[in-house]
């Protein structure tokens, strides 16, 4: 194992990094506008709100996601669904509001809250959502519609119903439904609290109309009392899925395996999805691949440096079932597939420590080396083998950076620690990350990423496994880079799409 010296790598971040040789970018590789094609959206919110609790419903060959439109426009009522559509997981058809809160502020409805869609056996679909008023006592209770067509909604007041005497009047919220042929019947989960800690309840219907209390579903096992937020449980092969999202203290999507739909319940040494740059993720499929649908949110003040905000941009993480029945985050299969056009690969900055390979840049190990490139200032996808890393090495890819500094984005592979960690700032060294998620480099040669840029948002993924995603206003139109500290790590394989 190599000794590193801390205090040069310090030093270095916050410094220039030495001996760099700027080229000029090749424009001559730049593709017409009959080569580049339809724009690719990742990513996508709406110019008229930003994207809240998602709710995905595949129907009809489309993945239906209606969402929580976050208009911030200062009205008492708030969070009307919206709804996206999508067949290729790039392009979104925008379809507006489709379930509007209520008329008056003493509407029970006066806010939307999330909830789910289902369709019954003659073709009606029906919506079951959260209404909240924080002006009313109970603050919520779970409401009822119908539609033909998931775009014009009949509420059906008489269908509302409040908490049971055992459970939180106040906390009363995210129903999600499913049929359950062996009974012939639906169950519906709601997220509550029962002495003192988060609990998912279950409640039964015969006619989607009227529901009966049928007790605790699933207990809070995390140890914090927190509220599991927007669950889902859905089949998928030969396993049952348990989801939901820990309101506090990490709010991260987690998951939990049963081989019955009524448990019990057991939670995978690796629970989570993705880090808390995603959240409120809830379970679909297509009937082939299995999907979880999120959102990445917006930063206080719309800037890098602060801390998350509720609601931004809709993220979609496709999900590989392992042997075990355990999930990892997988690249989605269809926005590889859109985002295979070639773009060039020269630096336009590069340490002269660095040794150029056939289609890739290993660092030398000393301090602080850089490969930096050219703005994404489209959708881009990245994706790479990085192997010739040690066990006390650190390296990654940086955003926002320009050619005298440090990036102010960064994921950092921390090898020592077996993390993989966001910074929102340039000062690696001293500052904890805002994000991370914990992944075993032991045994591994190589890992592989691939990652995607697209509006302000950056999903990572790595060796098939796991999902990073964080908010980064300034992904796009700054230079980028490739860095290692004190590392000898060698990106391979590497290519740049649109």
């Amino acid at each position: 194992m190599r000794k590193r010296s801390m205090i040069a790598a310090v030093c270095m971040l916050m410094l220039c990094a030495c001996g760099q040789q700027k080229e000029s970018p090749d424009s001559s590789a730049a593709p017409s506008e009959e080569e580049a094609g339809e724009a690719v959206q990742v990513f996508p919110k709406t110019d008229m709100a930003l994207i809240g609790d998602t709710m995905p419903f595949f129907d009809d060959g489309k993945m239906n996601i209606f969402y929580l439109a976050d208009l911030r426009d200062g009205k008492t009522g708030y969070h009307p669904w919206g709804l996206l559509t999508t067949e290729d997981y790039c392009t979104f058809e925008d379809k507006g509001i489709v379930l509007p809160y209520g008329e008056t502020a003493d509407d029970q409805d006066i806010a939307l809250g999330t909830g789910c869609v289902i369709k019954d056996n003659n073709g009606l679909y029906h919506a079951f959502f959260t209404g909240h008023n924080d002006y009313r006592a109970p603050a919520e209770a779970i409401m009822h519609a119908t539609s033909p067509d998931m775009l014009n909604w009949t509420k059906i007041p008489e269908d509302t119903f409040l908490a049971a005497e055992a459970y939180s009047q106040q906390d009363f919220r995210d129903p999600y439904v499913l049929y359950v042929p062996e009974e012939s019947q639906y169950w519906m989960l709601v997220v509550t609290r029962s002495e003192g800690t988060g609990v998912i309840v279950k409640y039964t219907s015969k006619d989607l109309s009227k529901w009966e209390d049928g007790g605790i579903f699933f207990k809070d096992d995390l140890g914090y009392g927190t509220n599991m937020e927007c669950p889902t449980l859905i089949r998928f092969g030969s396993k049952w899925y348990l989801t939901f999202s820990d309101q506090w203290p990490d709010r991260v999507v987690h998951y939990r395996i049963s081989d019955s739909m009524s448990g019990p319940f057991v939670k995978p040494e690796h629970d989570t999805v993705d880090g808390n740059g995603f959240y409120a993720g809830r379970l679909e499929t297509d009937g082939t691949n299995l999907y979880c649908v999120g959102w990445n949110g917006t930063k206080v003040g719309h800037d890098d440096a602060n801390e998350y905000d509720w609601a931004g941009n809709v993220v979609v993480h496709q999900l590989k079932q392992e042997s075990d029945g355990t999930l990892s985050a997988v690249a989605n299969e269809s926005v590889i597939a859109k985002m295979s056009r070639q773009l060039p690969e020269k630096p336009a900055v590069m340490t002269d420590t660095v040794k150029k390979l056939d289609d890739g840049w290993q660092f030398a190990g000393d301090e602080y080396e850089l490969v930096q490139f050219e703005p994404f200032e489209e959708a881009g996808r990245i994706e790479a083998d990085i192997s010739g890393y040690e066990d006390d090495d650190k390296f990654g890819i940086g955003f926002a950076s320009d050619f005298n500094n440090v990036s102010s984005l960064n994921y950092v592979f921390n090898i020592p620690e077996n993390r993989i960690e966001f910074y929102n700032t340039d000062r690696l060294m001293d500052s904890d990350p805002q994000s991370f998620i914990d992944f075993d480099f032991g045994g591994r040669d190589s890992i592989h990423i691939n990652i995607f840029v697209d509006s302000g948002v950056v999903s990572m993924y790595v060796d098939d496994e796991v999902a990073m995603t964080a908010r980064m206003y300034l992904s796009q139109g700054l230079n980028w880079q490739l860095f290692g500290i004190d590392s000898t790590a060698a990106f391979d394989h590497f290519n740049l799409y649109q």
